[in-house]
């Protein structure tokens, strides 16, 4: 028994690092999705820099919706350099090797920013419920001390979770093959290769994604309820198009993200969906950072204006 269990740690050292398999090995597909990628990524620091720019130096944006958007960009900013930074490397120089425990730090990084954006999400869905069913009372309940115990407790939540996750991945015995079938770490496909019993921690794993995006879920749902209750209730066409124009941007990024990390976590692990479960990771892991800024400022009147005055301020000073 003694001498088995040497084996084991002796197979489980040899493992230093993994293989991203990622998109495949075709060269042409490679050159073409580092542009795009590359594109995408320089598309997403810009427009969630400039979004927290704008939130930052116009004071006709200082309000709970605007302070809940900039943090949300944020979050962006760094939600999509967990990812795209080692992929564009890798689609460049044809190295996919990734240690062991960069591994886990990016699958930490990116699971905890990815728990945070459900309940920030969750946070900005009860804003404009307050905001549009309880108009009189939304500057009392909605201040700037309750606004960033909102954001922190959000923040705090998603990573202390995880960290929890991410300690029992930590101690698997990973023995061979070493080739995660993704272009990330994530969880699932990473723990499919350990030799360890992992029945438990798939339980336990489904029941913390179930918490971080539930609930949050949920009550978007009912927000949205009680949202869509009280603008049909407003008597004037142009009060009900304002009304639902305040939280219509909030609503597509709901659905777009939600839509796409629930789609991916509830197909079926076969050889046959898991290129489909690639391609829509694409979507809520690297498409929804770059969409969310261009949604919020195409489809948003107060930040085009802020927009507007800031390019008319920086002009008038040279």
């Amino acid at each position: 028994m003694p001498q088995q269990n040497t084996t084991d740690t002796e197979k489980q050292t040899n493992i230093t690092e993994f293989i991203l398999v990622g998109f495949g090995n075709i060269q042409e597909l490679e050159a073409l999705l580092f542009l795009c990628f590359l594109v995408i990524y320089m598309v997403t620091l810009a427009g969630n820099i400039l979004m927290v720019i704008l939130v930052v130096a116009d004071r006709n944006l200082h309000t709970p919706m605007y302070l809940f958007l900039g943090n949300f960009s944020c979050l962006e900013i760094f939600y999509s350099s967990t990812i795209l930074p080692k992929t564009l490397a890798s689609l460049l120089t044809g190295d996919r090797s990734i240690s062991f425990n960069f591994c886990l730090v990016q699958h930490y990084f990116f699971a905890s920013l990815g728990a945070v954006e459900c309940y920030l999400l969750s946070v900005m869905s009860y804003d404009r419920y307050l905001a549009i069913c309880w108009p009189l009372h939304y500057t009392n309940r909605m201040n700037g001390k309750f606004c960033v115990q909102l954001v922190g407790s959000s923040f705090l939540s998603g990573f202390l979770a995880i960290s929890i996750t991410i300690i029992l991945v930590s101690r698997l015995a990973f023995c061979g093959p070493n080739e995660i079938n993704h272009f990330f770490c994530d969880v699932f496909p990473l723990i499919e290769l350990s030799c360890s019993d992992t029945h438990l921690l798939k339980i336990f794993l489904y029941l913390v994604a179930s918490v971080f995006t539930l609930p949050p879920f949920l009550l978007i749902l009912i927000s949205y309820g009680c949202i869509i209750t009280t603008i049909m209730r407003i008597p004037s066409t142009s009060g009900r198009q304002k009304a639902f124009s305040t939280c219509s941007s909030h609503l597509i990024v709901v659905t777009i993200f939600y839509g796409t990390i629930t789609i991916v976590y509830i197909l079926p692990n076969t050889d046959t969906l898991r290129d489909l479960n690639k391609v829509l990771s694409v979507f809520y892991a690297v498409l929804t950072p770059m969409i969310n800024p261009l949604i919020y400022s195409l489809r948003n009147q107060e930040v085009k204006k802020a927009l507007r005055r800031q390019i008319d301020q920086l002009f008038a000073k040279t």
